[in-house]
Formats: C-alpha cells, sequence, structure tokens
C-alpha cells in the first residue's frame, strides 16, 4: 500500500476535533442526563463505561466529566454516570456487560446483534455451552456458573456463588475469573443490583438469551465478515483513525481479519490506508472525510 502524504498538523487538528465531537468533550456538547447517555451510547453504537488505558474509544465518564481520570472520590459529579448505569439494569435501554478488553462496556441495542454473532453462541443456549465445554472452549466454573443460572433462572452473585458451589474460601478469583468469561462471549450479564453481600451490593445475574431472546435471530443472519466490517466501522466513526493493531488491541480479532475488515472499509470508501500522521508511522486508517 503506498503511503498518502498529508499536511499533518492539519490533519491531527481535524482528528483531535472530530474527536472532540464523538468523545462530547468539546464545549457544550456534554452529556447531562439519563436519556442523553442513551442517546450517546446509540449515536456510537459502543463506548466503555470508564475510560481504558492505552485504549482509544469514547467512554460514558469523559462524556459526562470531560478528559481526565476517573475521580476517587465518591462525590465526585462525575459519578452520576454509576447512579444511571445501575438504574437502567434490566430495562433493555442498552447492553451491558464486561465485554471489550474484559472491561464494563455499553452496546447499543442495534449494534448488540454484531457481538452477538461473533461470539461462541449458535442460538441453542441450552446445548451451545456443553459444545465449548467439551472442545475445551469454557472452563468448568463457567460451565458450572451458566447451568446453575439456566437450572435457578436470575440470581445475585452472593446466591450464584452458593448455588454454583464456589462459595468456599479462596475461590473468589475462581468465581470472578469465570463470570469475566461468560459475559465477554455474551453467555451472561448483570440485570440488577440486590442489596447483599458485606457491602450490600451485588450483581443480579441472567443468562443473556433469557434477558435478550431476540437476540440469538437477530445475530443469526449476520456473518462473522459482516460483523467485524460493522464493528469496525462503528469503532472508526467513533476514533477517526486507527492502526490495524488498535482493533486487534480492541476486539481480540486476528491481524488477518482486523486487515479484512479495514480492507473492506477502504474499498468502499469510507476511510483511506497508508495515511503517513508524522513520527506515528505510515500505517494508519483515517476517515475519508477528515483528509
Amino acid at each position: 500500500m503506498s503511503v498518502v502524504r498529508v499536511a499533518n498538523p492539519a490533519l491531527l487538528k481535524r482528528l483531535r476535533a472530530y474527536r472532540a465531537r464523538t468523545f462530547h468533550t468539546a464545549p457544550g456538547s456534554r452529556v447531562r442526563s439519563q436519556d442523553e447517555a442513551i442517546e450517546f451510547v446509540d449515536e456510537r453504537g459502543f463506548a466503555f463505561f470508564w475510560p481504558i488505558k492505552e485504549v482509544n474509544l469514547p467512554s460514558l465518564w469523559v462524556a459526562v466529566a470531560g478528559d481526565r481520570p476517573v475521580a476517587d472520590a465518591h462525590d465526585d459529579p462525575g459519578h452520576v454516570t454509576w447512579g444511571w448505569k445501575d438504574s437502567l439494569l434490566g430495562q433493555r435501554r442498552w447492553y451491558y456487560a464486561k465485554v471489550l478488553r474484559h472491561r464494563s462496556t455499553l452496546i447499543s441495542l442495534r449494534v448488540a446483534p454484531y457481538f452477538y454473532a461473533l461470539s461462541e453462541n449458535f442460538g441453542a443456549p441450552e446445548e451451545d455451552y456443553l459444545l465449548q465445554y467439551e472442545q475445551g472452549l469454557l472452563s468448568t466454573d463457567a460451565k458450572q456458573i451458566y447451568e446453575t443460572l439456566l437450572r435457578e433462572g436470575a440470581l445475585h452473585t452472593i446466591q450464584l456463588r452458593r448455588a454454583a458451589g464456589l462459595n468456599q474460601a479462596g475461590t473468589d478469583y475462581r468465581f470472578n475469573r469465570a463470570l469475566l468469561e461468560l459475559e465477554a462471549d455474551f453467555k451472561v450479564l448483570p440485570i440488577g443490583v440486590a442489596q447483599a453481600g458485606a457491602w450490600r451490593y451485588a450483581f443480579t445475574c441472567d443468562i443473556v438469551a433469557r434477558h435478550f431472546p431476540h437476540l440469538p435471530d437477530q445475530a443469526r443472519a449476520i456473518t462473522h465478515g459482516q460483523a467485524r466490517h460493522k464493528l469496525a466501522e462503528l469503532y472508526l466513526c467513533s476514533v477517526g483513525a486507527a492502526r490495524v493493531q488498535d482493533l486487534i488491541k480492541l476486539f481480540g480479532w486476528k491481524r488477518d481479519a482486523a486487515e479484512r475488515a479495514l480492507g473492506v472499509l477502504a474499498e468502499r470508501g469510507l476511510l483511506r490506508g497508508g495515511i503517513d500522521l508524522g513520527g506515528q508511522g505510515s500505517d494508519w486508517f483515517v476517515l475519508s472525510e477528515l483528509l
């Protein structure tokens, strides 16, 4: 791919201005209410709840509080996001779980089927997990948790640990790791908060296909290629410019899959590849509208 030489200072200025709009850090663009938070996620397609170091993606915290570190003080105005998130659990206004980079991710319901299409779920929640387990793709602890929720229905994490046999001393890490495994593969998600445990705060969890019964059918017609193209497009429309390794880091895709997704978007004219941003290498893909 040939290198495209551009007026780098001007491009970087346009890129910063573009991200100020998409990240909602521009003056007057901050998210100020729960309804605006939902609109922000629908607008972007997906975003982190908190900003994640070394991963460039809009986050609800930054859109509300500005481009600053997450505050330690519980009374920081930016922490209004916590209340919005908790009050919306179970309301089916967005999809919330630890997905991208195994971190708290907010996904628009119109985009969730594209993520689900890339998961190891094929439309039979009572059977898919067994195939994964037999193939060594699902841990024993995750299998126990999933089967417990299938059998018992939604449970808060204190109940779930006990019912799954993972409440003995020293099993905290195993339980949390298994739950994260299930969330990342769109099998389990939090649907509420219960006043339970020492902190009187525990997530209530349920099976994804039970809480969102239409999601498997919505995802069934989406191929892996279509899903990656869509997610890559939304990502570039949020950040304006990215490299192949940025998609690999964010989505966990293999390099050839990430390269194909960006190549398709370049063929469609949405992006241009081989861009030299000046001192940052010439392997950037940039939205055509910024060039």
